[in-house]
This record gives C-alpha cells, structure tokens and sequence, in this order.
C-alpha cells in the first residue's frame, strides 16, 4: 500500500495527522505531490516510518532551504518516475494540465500522480490519474490522501 498526498502548504497539524494515519496504516512509501511550502515541515516528515518521495510544487519557493531540509528524507524534484511492484508511476505537482495529460498519454505509465488543482480526483483510463486533493483544507474545506495499492491499482480517499 501507498500513500500520496499533495498540497499540504505548511499546515503542520494536517501533515502530523496525515502521518499518524499512514503510520498506522503501515503503508510501504508515501508519495507526495508538491507544495510543502515551507522547510520546516521536513520535522513532521521525519516521523514516517515509511520513507517518502516527493516533488516540488509551484508554491515551493524556497527550494534551497527545502533541499537542505529534506536532504535525509528523499531528493526533492520537479518530477520524479518511481517503479513499485513492477508499475511505473510518475509524480508531478501538475500546474501544466497539459504536461500531466501527456504524460498520461505517452503509454509509459500506469499512475500519473499529481496535485496543484486542491481538489480529488480520479481519471481511470489505460493510464490512472490519482490526485489526493489537498491535505491542508484551505481552498476545498476536504483534508484528503489517498491509499493506493499498485498490485491491484485500487485506491481510497481519506479524510483527515
């Protein structure tokens, strides 16, 4: 099992809690899909017993301070490709819709992760299309991740 995650935008307690649950969940990585916003939140990070991949969004200003902050928890991209129980996932923060439809697209792929919009949504076509919605609450009122197992490509949302 996997959990992603996006648009947390520094809002420590949504974070703490969004690592409580994928703790106890005992989910093998946690993929998060940009705008951490701030170095500091590496803190909450650092509880994961899972390690975490994740990739810078379009409001991740501070890049330096958050490479160096994030610098024993994962390299911090703007698009990583990750290979999990034989699928090929890519993570994107997804501000270009059309990059992230290309990439869905391209027949690489079997998950395209991405955030940015705040809001959850599942595309499933040949290609899966997973965003989490956001994990802060501040734009759709919803503090949601998603559990996704690449064995079988099912998926939940969580409220947190």
């Amino acid at each position: 099992m996997i959990g992603i995650m996006a648009d947390s935008h520094d809002h420590i307690e949504a974070i703490r809690t969004a690592v409580e649950l994928f703790n106890q969940v005992d989910v093998e990585l946690v993929i998060h899909a940009g705008d951490l916003i701030a170095p500091f939140t590496a803190q909450e990070f650092m509880n994961l017993q899972p390690p975490l991949e994740a990739v810078f969004g379009n409001n991740d200003g501070e890049r330096q301070g958050l490479r160096m902050a994030y610098e024993d928890l994962c390299i911090l991209e703007d698009l990583k490709e990750l290979k999990i129980s034989g699928r090929n996932i890519v993570v994107i923060h997804g501000k270009e819709q059309r990059l992230v439809d290309a990439l869905a697209q391209s027949g690489h792929y079997d998950l395209v992760v991405r955030g940015h919009t705040h809001h959850k949504e599942i595309i499933e076509n040949k290609t899966l299309i997973i965003n989490p919605g956001e994990t802060c609450g501040y734009v759709s009122g919803e503090k949601t991740v998603v559990m996704f197992d690449p064995v079988d490509m099912s998926w939940e949302f969580f409220y947190i």
